[in-house]
């Protein structure tokens, strides 16, 4: 006599993986669109000036603390005098602060404070564009 071979039973997972990476696929697609409220928005639009006539003074600081106006190099004590002496006698004058990437929060926080302190009514910050996403 023949003894009976087992059945063994296997469930073929094959449709389920499938079904599993449909389901990651579909989150992946969805995700970025839940990620915004659902709004109705008018946002604002950008209004540029060109710097064609209007007069500006380019302060520098770079990484070491050096720094210049325009293109003088001055030593950190006198530059509110020299900065003063150059706004002396001009009106609605933009000062530019054009800081180094590796230049410390403080350095540029205190030039600001200076070029306050010396006169100056209109400040401004230069930097680099970037890609911006929405």
């Amino acid at each position: 006599m023949v003894a009976p071979t087992p059945i063994t039973s296997k469930i073929n997972v094959t449709p389920i993986i499938d079904v599993a990476l449909v389901l990651v696929i579909i989150l992946l697609i969805t995700a970025p669109m839940m990620s915004l409220a659902e709004m109705d928005l008018e946002l604002p639009t950008a209004k540029t000036q060109t710097l064609g006539d209007e007069v500006r003074i380019n302060v520098t600081l770079g990484r070491d603390g050096e720094l210049a106006i325009d293109d003088q190099l001055v030593s950190p004590a006198v530059f509110g005098t020299a900065l003063r002496g150059r706004l002396e006698g001009q009106q609605n004058t933009l000062v530019v602060i054009r800081a180094d990437a590796g230049a410390s929060h403080e350095q540029v926080k205190m030039l600001l404070k200076s070029a306050r302190e010396a006169g100056a009514e209109r400040l401004g910050i230069a930097t680099r564009p970037g890609n911006l996403e929405l």
